[in-house]
């Protein structure tokens, strides 16, 4: 297997994936890899009739801005620390199969993506993006529970 050169790691900015990134960009930094922040924007429903309270437009564009820079601003300390670094914010329903298009587009070699350890009814109704993101997508996928991705952060740090 030869070393991974496109690492992406989903952000979604809790604490577990920013845990998440801390062990992607070890591995950046190791293999001497390109490091994609990828953010998945939830997709607005449009309403059926118009609203004057509510511009479902205009609040999507605010959280892909504010998506932007936040992830602009992780990759410019990633940059700092010598990492070279893309961002991409997508915009989907499915977030789990936005990730995977967009590693798929971007030839990406590696994901490294943290659980939130939820079980029970809430991954019943919620869903779980890693677990989909694993059985959907073409190349390695390295899961890093929540509690093991902060300790491997701090022990890597």
């Amino acid at each position: 297997m030869q070393p991974f050169k496109k690492i992406l790691s989903p952000i979604d900015f809790s604490d577990p994936s920013r845990s998440a990134l801390d062990v992607a960009a070890d591995m950046a930094k190791r293999f001497d890899a390109e490091l994609w922040l990828v953010h998945v924007v939830p997709a607005i429903p449009k309403l059926d009739a118009p609203s004057e309270f509510f511009k479902e437009r205009e609040y999507e564009d605010r959280l892909h801005q504010e998506a932007v820079n936040h992830l602009q601003t992780l990759a410019d300390n990633l940059a700092k620390q010598g990492i070279k670094t893309k961002t991409e914010v997508g915009t989907a329903n499915d977030a789990a199969m936005e990730l995977v298009r967009i590693a798929e587009h971007n030839a990406i070699d590696l994901i490294v993506i943290a659980t939130h350890g939820m079980s029970g009814w809430h991954k019943l109704v919620f869903g779980s993006v890693t677990e989909k993101v694993v059985r959907v997508s073409h190349c390695p996928v390295l899961i890093l529970r929540a509690e093991a991705a902060a300790a491997s952060a701090k022990t890597s740090a």
